[in-house]
């Protein structure tokens, strides 16, 4: 009879472990790419004033702390965005992306530029409401997939502009000092 009792105590834990609250905002502590299964390394609410705008949450194969490592790191990873605040509309986040991706490259975004308008053009043709949510996964030899809400919207090629792309949350200047630093997992 214990080891019922156990086996059923486990099973009820089970979806508890599966997920993590950010802020009131239920998020998952595993997401799978491709047939392999990504880990959260860390996540926070992105800010901006007073303002909690989105939840932004860095899947990796192992956990890392190491920003530099994470960007130039050609494997699968992702990054997960729960929009929640109405505050977020197409055009500030795309001109927050188009920001982030200049501070991502030092000012060098003329070789991502056609890639990017071609990401934030599909990417963002429907409003942004809130609770959407936004995947980015990276995968070796296929570049950068962006979906909304799981529906795989555009997959932009090369290691380098997924350098470009993580870099907005993980540069040295990134978009929030803070999530950077939560999406490390510090």
């Amino acid at each position: 009879m214990k080891t019922i009792a156990m086996i059923i105590a486990m099973l009820a834990l089970t979806p508890a472990m599966a997920q993590t609250k950010i802020s009131g905002n239920v998020m998952p502590n595993v997401m799978k790419v491709g047939s392999e299964y990504l880990k959260m390394n860390g996540g926070g609410i992105r800010e901006k004033l007073v303002f909690d705008l989105y939840v932004g949450v860095l899947y990796l194969q192992e956990k890392s702390s190491d920003a530099d490592e994470i960007i130039n790191g050609d494997r699968p990873m992702a990054i997960k965005i729960k929009i929640i605040s109405g505050m977020v509309d197409n055009d500030n986040f795309k001109e927050a992306l188009e920001e982030g991706f200049e501070k991502s490259t030092n000012d060098n975004v003329a070789p991502y530029r056609e890639r990017m308008d071609d990401m934030m053009a599909e990417g963002f043709k429907e409003d942004i409401k809130t609770n959407d949510v936004y995947d980015i996964v990276y995968q070796p030899g296929t570049g950068c997939t962006l979906s909304k809400n799981g529906t795989a919207l555009i997959t932009v090629p090369g290691l380098d502009f997924k350098k470009a792309l993580f870099g907005v949350w993980l540069c040295d200047d990134p978009a929030d000092a803070g999530l950077k630093k939560k999406m490390l997992g510090n």
